[in-house]
């Protein structure tokens, strides 16, 4: 998953508004905690783009599996704990105000066992009082496999094209990201494969609310994607 697209990474998706979801988030967030916001994870950080707006709001640490990302991530973020690790088996020792889990990441998870147990990890790195937020990828409901789409970066030093050719299998969504990159390395022509889950909003009430959460859901979210947001029960009782 991005490994080979990772140094092009924040190019291809320098349209998207970090800073802006980022508010949001924060808005999210303390709309719903029951605790003093002070340190966030960030579940599957990628490239850190989110951390970079969300450490001028929070004490702010990342994890995520892909080490080509971790390594963009931690070129930005010099003195933020960034993790490697799967967010199916995390343990970092510790809790936090609030999990966020952006950019459907959640996705990649491949069946609901496996959608119940990440929700749970995440779960059980908040305090209580604090909140988990989880964009959605879409729903079978909305899903277009027929759609065609294409990015475009034209920038003096680097010019990229990204064509992704999609289509269901079983319950999953598959994408086939065509990337051609010309920069100063030559010309590079690569595909990545994407396979991710068509979660039901019901499978998705259901895995926050094992998880023991009291939970909210944001039907236009970030980019029309919904988010999650689940309260676990208590309050800050320090003094």
């Amino acid at each position: 998953m991005y490994s080979k697209s990772a140094p092009w990474y924040d190019l291809i998706y320098s349209f998207k508004d970090y800073a802006g979801e980022a508010d949001r988030v924060r808005s999210l967030l303390q709309g719903h905690a029951r605790r003093p916001l002070r340190r966030l994870l960030d579940v599957a950080c990628g490239t850190g783009e989110h951390l970079r707006f969300f450490q001028e709001l929070f004490e702010v640490e990342g994890i995520d599996l892909n080490e080509a990302m971790l390594a963009v991530a931690r070129a930005k973020l010099p003195g933020v704990a960034l993790h490697h690790g799967d967010m199916l088996d995390f343990d970092l020792g510790r809790r936090f105000d609030a999990v966020v889990c952006l950019f459907s990441a959640v996705g990649y998870l491949r069946t609901k066992e496996e959608l119940e147990t990440g929700v749970a990890q995440m779960a059980r790195h908040l305090e209580p009082g604090g909140v988990l937020i989880v964009e959605a990828w879409i729903t079978p409901e909305v899903l277009e496999p027929d759609r065609l789409h294409g990015i475009y970066v034209d920038r003096p030093e680097v010019k990229i094209a990204r064509m992704t050719k999609s289509w269901v299998e079983g319950r999953s969504s598959v994408m086939d990201m065509h990337h051609l990159v010309n920069s100063a390395r030559g010309v590079e022509y690569f595909v990545e494969r994407h396979e991710l889950t068509l979660f039901t909003h019901e499978e998705y009430m259901a895995a926050l609310t094992d998880a023991g959460l009291e939970v909210a859901f944001d039907r236009e979210g970030l980019i029309g994607r919904g988010l999650y947001l689940g309260r676990l029960p208590g309050r800050d009782t320090r003094t």
